[in-house]
């Protein structure tokens, strides 16, 4: 399937945001903040869209299945690091943030051992539930004292990033066991074609 399949599209999309929600934490006043909210907001809707019309138009590709995961956790560390980095995060709310972007790493470093023994490691539906759940969060904390005086915005991502936070420990302990049970068991040894060896003596 070509790059420029619109499910691609939608996933390179979620990458060019990347800068442009960034750039928005350099510019001062509320629109900002609702505009970088916005944009994530879509971006987040695109990692859905991307997976569900591929599947339904049978689009999906090899090229998809690994910018899809890359696109995903660069926007999340990304926008993370920004809100740390601006202060728009409490000295507690950056243990959940360090939480993710731990579970990050490690879920790529056994996608990335399982795919050489071509082993895939699908995503679980509760691991669905963590990412909306932090997505909103995220989206929430981008707001921040832009948000209605009433209401306690900053409070309400905090509270949602440690439930994104809980549920991203259960996950990730979960594709932990899956790729132990994975290296535990013995690999073959490579065989060797004895008329290629005979040969190369």
């Amino acid at each position: 399937m070509p790059l420029t399949s619109l499910p691609n599209l939608l996933t390179l999309s979620r990458i060019l945001a990347i800068p442009l929600v960034i750039a928005t934490f350099y510019v001062p006043g509320d629109y900002a903040r609702w505009f970088a909210c916005l944009l994530f907001s879509v971006a987040g809707i695109t990692d859905w869209l991307d997976g569900h019309m591929a599947r339904r138009w049978e689009q999906q590709s090899e090229i998809g299945r690994f910018l899809d995961p890359i696109a995903d956790k660069l926007l999340v560390s990304a926008t993370l690091f920004m809100l740390t980095a601006f202060g728009r995060l409490s000295a507690q709310a950056v243990l959940p943030a360090l939480v993710i972007l731990c579970r990050e790493i490690l879920v790529s470093g056994l996608r990335e051992y399982l795919a050489e023994l071509r082993v895939g490691m699908p995503v679980s539906r509760l691991a669905k539930w963590k990412t909306l759940i932090q997505m909103i969060a995220i989206g929430v904390l981008i707001v921040g004292d832009a948000g209605p005086g009433f209401v306690p915005v900053a409070a309400i991502g905090e509270s949602l990033l440690w439930v994104a936070a809980l549920l991203t420990l259960v996950t990730g302990y979960d594709y932990l066991q899956a790729g132990l049970r994975h290296m535990a068991q013995p690999r073959r040894a490579p065989t060797i074609d004895r008329r290629k060896s005979e040969h190369l003596a």
